[in-house]
């Protein structure tokens, strides 16, 4: 395979396009604008949004395969067009269709069997039975970094985000107990072998992800527990490619799955420096039917730091990313997006040591945090 189309020109596609270059292969990105950072690195543009099935109609026929950025697109459309035009798509789309829709995801999960909090259709502004505050309330689709998800903590606030979205559909949420949030990379490839990355820890504020660490006290039961439902879920699906599992692990040691991406994911980026294969790589070794690379670690420990944009700008901040990148072993990503309050515009990730002066890793990589996030912070 030579030519590998991608539905999204965003970071997630700008790191697919680096991994690709690296193997041989070209990448052909659908996007809605050339300013869009993959355009940089893509051997071919097809201009248009991302839920355009006429356009991706016209890119199926530029590449040998189609995988995608993320998961806001017609599916209906895309069924037709593989059937029509014989597509590739990788995720296959079938792997897809239970997973948009955040309440056929849960559906899905609890009828394989593996954990998921109490979960409901949220019919009318109150309560279901069966349900106590503090609830989540997400909704159904197109949701991300905390988009269409809120934590409700009283009717008054329940009765008011109904009213204020009427025409949103919403699930409802037991809110659970955790004392971790965890995540899982894990790739199928065409052959069905299954891999998974090293368990990460991911540190949420307001719904967005703000920080992600590789773990090394996690129980030995824990970590098999994970690659289990990442195995079982990637193996039902028939899935191709790279999910990215967001899994729930509360004091007493269950381990309960949160939401699925099925795509690479910003808990993973870290392994571009931290592992012997990104997950972008893996990606494009999964539908270009390579083999997989190593996912071990080729360092001690990481820490992902996510920049938020905390202003509405047309800076691209070059005094605060020169002073990040003076940090030792650190690697700093820029996304050259527009920022705005909340907007993810970079990541930095910084891979740490084993020594004798260090042994506790948590600990000083949870320092390194601190210290990134002073930088970029006012």
């Amino acid at each position: 395979m030579k030519r590998i189309g991608v539905i999204g020109g965003g970071q997630l596609a700008w790191m697919m396009a680096s991994a690709a270059q690296e193997l041989g292969i070209e990448l052909v990105i659908q996007t809605p604008h050339d300013t869009d950072v993959a355009v940089s690195l893509a051997t071919e543009i097809v201009l248009a949004d991302v839920d355009d099935v006429a356009a991706t109609a016209i890119l199926a026929t530029k590449c040998d395969a189609i995988t995608f950025e993320n998961e806001f697109v017609d599916l209906e459309g895309l069924d037709k067009l593989a059937i029509a035009q014989n597509v590739s798509f990788l995720p296959p789309l079938t792997a897809l269709a239970p997973l948009l829709d955040k309440y056929t995801q849960r559906c899905y999960l609890r009828d394989l069997g593996l954990p998921v909090p109490q979960f409901a259709v949220l019919e009318q502004p109150e309560l279901p039975p069966g349900f106590e505050f503090p609830v989540v309330i997400k909704a159904r689709r197109n949701g991300y970094d905390g988009q269409g998800t809120f934590i409700v903590k009283d009717a008054s606030v329940l009765a008011a985000l109904y009213h204020r979205y009427p025409d949103t559909p919403f699930l409802i949420e037991e809110f659970v107990k955790f004392d971790r949030e965890l995540a899982v990379i894990a790739a199928r490839g065409v052959n069905g072998e299954v891999i998974t990355y090293p368990i990460l820890e991911t540190q949420q504020e307001d719904q967005v992800c703000r920080r992600v660490f590789t773990l090394d006290d996690l129980p030995t039961e824990i970590v098999a527990t994970c690659n289990s439902i990442a195995s079982k879920l990637l193996t039902s699906l028939g899935a191709v490619g790279v999910f990215g599992i967001e899994l729930f692990l509360t004091a007493d040691g269950k381990v309960s799955v949160n939401e699925i991406a099925p795509r690479t994911h910003n808990s993973g980026h870290l392994t571009i420096e931290a592992c012997a294969t990104s997950q972008f790589s893996q990606l494009i070794r999964a539908v270009a039917g390579l083999p997989f690379g190593s996912t071990a670690l080729t360092c001690g420990g990481a820490v992902m730091v996510n920049l938020l944009g905390y202003e509405d700008t047309h800076s691209d901040y070059p005094d605060k990313r020169q002073q990040l990148a003076a940090i030792p072993n650190a690697h700093v990503h820029w996304y050259a997006k527009e920022s705005r309050i909340g907007r993810k515009l970079g990541h930095v990730t910084i891979v740490v040591g084993r020594d004798d002066e260090h042994q506790d890793y948590l600990s000083q990589a949870q320092s390194l945090a601190r210290q990134v996030e002073t930088i970029w912070y006012p």
